[in-house]
């Protein structure tokens, strides 16, 4: 069904784009390019598509995806399967043009490195370079839990190499979408503290805030909670949060936060924004509560704004 509701106390300007509401789509979801239309018609103001690597992957090995019922939550160990940038690109392409005539909504993509590549800065240059023209906005995934070496571009000497290389790039072009990094709710607080600081220092455009997460809370009650791989869904609700609320901290409030993980209902997206995300994304829930579930959170975010008074939600 096409969600036609437009709540103009959901509309929102960030990073100079205009989000036509601010729900979307997390990573992960539609990893090919393959949905971006579709998914504008159920009420999804803004799609991030991939991880996307520059090389054709296959990921890990099958079984890699578990339903945790009884926790509504899932853990993945894909390990960024991606048909990579030849197949993906056109297609990007292809919608980003469709979009010119008729925009419904906003298109981000979310760029990874390929397994074991030894230069894997050069593999987010090629991903920014290829894929930067039709999207706009860029997401740098340096927090996959599931391929080896890619949570270690975190660390503050690795990072501070990565974005001296990016930025030295982005500066020859005359224009280029924003770029954002997307953090692993797993950082210590010292890790937060330094990405802060480099995240200031770059003036980058964003945060999305956050992964999934390898801890397990002892709470899990499905038998699949020992599998290895990234949780998301309900269980990583806190954790995300409180991610968001000390990156909005730290960064004194000045950088944009996309806030994702574990939102299952209007209250929960409410917390987010709360927290200090000015945008939210959702993915694992919908496997429970199906696409009507986009039109209820956006319905159910309206009375709680309305509730506590605000007219708006970016205030």
């Amino acid at each position: 069904p096409v969600d036609k509701t437009a709540y103009p106390e959901l509309k929102t300007t960030l990073m100079g784009l205009q989000f036509p509401q601010c729900i979307g789509i997390a990573a992960g979801f539609d990893k090919q390019a393959e949905a971006i239309n579709e998914l504008f018609k159920s009420g999804l103001s803004f799609v991030e598509v991939g991880g996307i690597t520059p090389k054709e992957q296959p990921g890990n090995p099958s079984p890699r995806m578990f339903r945790l019922y009884e926790d509504e939550g899932i853990i993945n160990r894909f390990g960024l399967n991606s048909k990579g940038h030849e197949v993906i690109v056109p297609r990007l392409q292809k919608e980003y043009l469709r979009q010119q005539n008729h925009r419904r909504g906003l298109i981000g993509v979310n760029l990874a490195d390929n397994k074991g590549c030894e230069d894997p800065v050069n593999d987010y240059l090629l991903g920014i370079q290829r894929c930067g023209p039709y999207s706009d906005f860029m997401v740098l995934n340096i927090s996959c839990p599931n391929q080896v070496g890619t949570t270690a571009l975190q660390e503050e000497n690795r990072l501070r190499e990565m974005l001296d290389r990016i930025y030295q790039y982005l500066s020859t072009l005359p224009q280029h979408p924003p770029l954002l990094l997307k953090l692993s709710p797993d950082l210590t607080h010292d890790q937060r503290v330094q990405i802060a600081k480099l995240v200031m220092e770059y003036k980058v455009d964003g945060l999305v805030i956050s992964n999934t997460t390898v801890t397990r809370a002892d709470s899990l009650q499905s038998g699949y909670k020992k599998e290895k791989g990234g949780l998301s869904g309900k269980p990583l609700r806190e954790l995300s949060t409180d991610c968001i609320r000390e990156m909005y901290q730290l960064t004194q409030g000045q950088i944009p936060i996309i806030g994702v993980g574990g939102i299952s209902s209007g209250a929960d997206a409410y917390e987010k924004i709360k927290a200090g995300a000015s945008a939210i994304e959702v993915y694992s829930a919908l496997v429970y509560h199906g696409m009507g579930l986009v039109p209820q959170i956006k319905k159910d975010l309206v009375d709680l704004l309305h509730k506590d008074g605000y007219k708006h939600v970016s205030e």
